[in-house]
């Protein structure tokens, strides 16, 4: 039963859909992780961690070793709202 509700910006419509296509094997775990994120996004497997720098407000959890998934977590509104998704590289950048 979902605990948070998951707020899907413009920008990870359209990453996610960019992110699925090169990474169509991935689609099943992008789709367990978004699952988990709503019943608890501090599970263990997500590997839920505090951004720094200039992201500063945003937290990540891990689909892969690879890839990340950029959220923002809204605790009082029980929200987690969806930021990006790529590598390492991608979603911490500028």
């Amino acid at each position: 039963m979902p605990t948070s509700t998951l707020v899907w910006t413009d920008t990870f419509e359209r990453t996610a859909r960019k992110f699925l296509r090169r990474h169509s094997e991935l689609a099943g775990l992008f789709e367990d992780v978004l699952r988990q994120l709503e019943t608890d996004p501090h599970a263990p497997r997500l590997r839920l961690h505090r951004l720094k720098g200039k992201h500063r407000d945003k937290h990540a959890v891990s689909l892969t070793y690879s890839y990340r998934i950029v959220i923002i977590l809204r605790l009082e509104d029980e929200e987690v709202v969806l930021l990006d998704v790529g590598s390492h590289d991608e979603v911490y950048r500028g």
